[in-house]
């Protein structure tokens, strides 16, 4: 494919997600946007779960990992499984009955805001981190498919 036909659809792609998110998002409050008024199908909940714990890196890297360590990425995924089921059975009752929109507010309330600022702090920490490795491999997959082929870059 020709790049400027991937930029161009790059461009496209996020004038859309701009567009979509200028139509849908008036009138909405915080309560609204995590719990969609608790009036979401339990489907939609959860690939939003599965969906928000993928990303590009995840189809990029993957079958690379599974090449080279045969059947142990299996134990990743069975591990998943696991943590998807604790997630279902422990946490989800507890934030309905609790009236919880996140694990911080829980630590807050259980054990102070000692315990809420630092849980906080090292989740952001670790989402700056593998968002930046993240950002990093998408820029050199697009340098290298892309603008290494652009005849103005050089």
């Amino acid at each position: 494919m020709n790049p400027t036909t991937i930029l161009l659809l790059i461009t496209g792609y996020f004038g859309v997600l701009i567009l979509i998110s200028f139509l849908t998002g008036k009138n909405n409050s915080n309560k609204t946007f995590f719990t969609a008024n608790k009036q979401s199908p339990w489907y939609l909940v959860a690939f939003g779960m599965i969906g928000a714990t993928l990303s590009g890196v995840t189809f990029i890297s993957v079958p690379g990992w599974v090449e080279k360590a045969s059947f142990s990425y299996v134990q990743m995924m069975l591990g998943f499984i696991v943590g998807y089921l604790v997630i279902a059975r422990v946490l989800l009752p507890l934030y309905y009955r609790l009236n919880l929109t996140s694990i911080y507010t829980y630590l807050e309330g259980r054990f102070g805001k000692y315990s809420y600022k630092t849980g906080a702090t090292y989740f952001l920490i670790s989402r700056t981190i593998g968002a930046s490795f993240r950002l990093f491999l998408v820029a050199n997959v697009l340098q290298f498919i892309v603008f290494d082929k652009l005849t103005f870059f050089g």
